[in-house]
């Protein structure tokens, strides 16, 4: 029973409960990017976006004399593709999906279906545009891909109350003399809307715009039905807003192109609860600096609210979403002269600034979407980059209504957090952790030579990496702790000597092993860190009593070698 309960209480202390952030951040390969998320009927929260992975090695011996017939073979396993990834409450990812489609793709919306799938809408490298409905699990039901026979572009994908959808974005123009004046279009680019039925029947497909460059960028259904569109008119040195309305069978009610002075650029419009309307757009001011401008207006072009939010660095709003009471999220990113980060403000119904926080790193970090949660929590998606890293990574959040990080309590054992701490270590092949929280060096550049007990410059580097992110969670978990021993090892031999001698010069040699590591790590800390070391670090040697084996003979390069363990009170 005493055995039993000695037992109980090592594996009680071996774990603990931890407050911490609710973001995930899904790494991938090479760069990877969120777009858009929804809440699902079970509370999880899905996201939508693009991963890309490229052939290591290939099989293929044929010689292409086109690019492009060559890239047509590969893009099935290859480059741009679609991504859906699943979170829990938990913040566990529960499932994480590339398309793997026929041709490059990446995807830009997600919306929930009412049988608990998904439309997602993207758009192919090559100028084609795709809808994509998908089942609960992210499997693909059927795959709608459509557009005009020149380059085309979808900007987002908008639920309907019918159940379909409009996919909203931009075609290039046809200068054939074949086509008449509405398959050409107006301009160089046109608006491009097509609607989709709940079951992905294509029921029309139609260009607008003026005669100058018009991109379509968002759309909402008015209650009447009838549905307002957002677009960009480029011409000369100018870039400004367009607004449309059209019936719910495509037909142009009114198009109004408002030309200003500024550069503007719009990237959200949604329908208000009292039935009015709200835009996000950007402008440059008169120091080239883009500023944040809300515009409310009613289904008749009034106008009844028109705001510039001005702020120190530059900011845009990707999107804004309105809680139950009338108050407004926006997200999206503020760049200052060192880095971006991602931004969120929060603003009451006469579009006055409540409060504002940015997240992110040391280096370039963005929000692009917002879905308001059941609990009037907030999921942000977005991209994060690492320090010092030239690659993104997808990156979703969950925020509290007053724009707070939300927080999730977990329990977990500290082998599953040291594995967090060092998974690229671990994904790299450079250490092991084992369930009795002792750390193997794995990396051949980290062994000793033989007789050789002083680091060298690679192993400096290493332990300095290394150190900066073992000594927080020493410091984090110290009431749990008891030491961290660092182990010094050797391979058995040592030529020319007797028995006697060859056990104590080993021993001596490891515990040499020990103390230049444990000396390394110490010297290089400040003051403070340093007294906690001195009450936890354990340096011993261990000679050639574990010396590695592979296929049943000694390994004498990897014996020789420094171990660490972290024994627990």
């Amino acid at each position: 029973m005493k055995k039993a309960l000695l037992l109980l209480l090592l594996f009680i202390t071996s774990i603990y409960s931890q407050t911490t952030d609710f973001s995930v951040i899904i790494k991938q390969p090479f760069n990877a990017v969120l777009f858009d998320v929804t809440q699902d009927y079970d509370r999880s929260i899905t996201a939508v976006g693009f991963s890309k992975d490229f052939k290591q090695d290939s099989n293929d011996n044929r010689t292409y004399s086109d690019a492009f017939e060559y890239l047509a073979n590969t893009s099935a396993h290859s480059g741009t593709q679609m991504h859906l990834i699943k979170v829990n409450n938990s913040a566990k990812v529960i499932l994480s999906n590339s398309s793997k489609l026929s041709r490059f793709s990446e995807a830009i919306a997600v919306v929930k279906t009412p049988s608990n799938g998904y439309f997602v809408g993207g758009y192919t490298m090559d100028g084609s545009l795709l809808v994509l409905n998908l089942n609960a699990s992210g499997e693909i039901n059927f795959i709608k891909t459509f557009g005009t026979k020149n380059y085309d572009r979808m900007n987002n994908l908008v639920l309907l109350s019918d159940g379909g959808v409009l996919a909203v974005g931009s075609s290039v123009t046809s200068r054939s003399l074949h086509d008449n004046k509405f398959e050409t279009g107006l301009g160089e680019n046109d608006i491009y809307l097509t609607r989709f039925s709940k079951n992905g029947k294509k029921l029309w497909s139609k260009k607008y715009g003026t005669t100058h460059d018009d991109s379509g960028i968002d759309a909402v259904e008015a209650r009447d039905g009838s549905i307002v569109v957002i677009s960009t008119t480029s011409y000369d040195k100018h870039k400004d807003v367009t607004l449309m309305r059209i019936t719910e069978n495509g037909n142009k009610m009114w198009l109004k192109h408002y030309e200003g002075e500024k550069l503007v650029t719009p990237h959200k419009i949604i329908r208000l609860r009292d039935n009015n309307f709200l835009v996000s757009l950007s402008q440059y001011d008169n120091m080239q600096k883009e500023q944040i401008r809300l515009i409310k207006f009613d289904l008749y072009k009034n106008v009844h609210e028109d705001k510039t939010i001005f702020t120190t660095y530059p900011s845009v709003l990707h999107d804004i979403q309105e809680f139950s009471d009338g108050t407004l999220m926006g997200v999206g990113y503020v760049k200052d002269t060192y880095n971006t980060d991602g931004l969120v403000m929060l603003f009451n119904f006469h579009l006055s600034m409540l409060n504002q926080e940015h997240y992110g790193g040391e280096n370039y970090d963005v929000f692009n979407a917002l879905s308001i949660l059941n609990n009037s929590q907030v999921a942000v998606v977005g991209l994060h980059t690492d320090d010092a890293s030239q690659e993104s990574n997808m990156w979703l959040v969950k925020l509290n209504k007053d724009a707070s990080m939300a927080q999730i309590k977990s329990t977990k054992s500290f082998y599953d957090i040291l594995h967090d701490i060092y998974h690229v270590e671990i994904a790299n092949k450079q250490i092991a952790i084992h369930e009795d929280l002792s750390i193997e060096f794995l990396d051949k550049n980290l062994y000793f030579q033989v007789g050789i007990y002083t680091l060298t410059k690679k192993q400096k580097m290493f332990l300095n990496s290394f150190a900066k992110k073992l000594i927080p969670f020493l410091q984090n978990n110290q009431e749990f702790i008891e030491n961290l021993e660092i182990n010094g090892h050797t391979s058995s031999e040592w030529s020319n000597v007797d028995f006697s001698s060859n056990y104590l010069h080993n021993e001596k040699l490891s515990l040499e092993r020990s103390f230049s590591v444990l000396s390394y790590i110490f010297q290089t800390q400040n003051r403070k860190t340093q007294n906690l070391l001195a009450k936890k670090f354990k340096g011993s040697g261990l000679n050639y009593s574990q010396r590695v084996v592979m296929n049943n003979s000694e390994d004498r390069v990897k014996s020789r070698r420094v171990s660490f363990k972290i024994l627990l009170k």
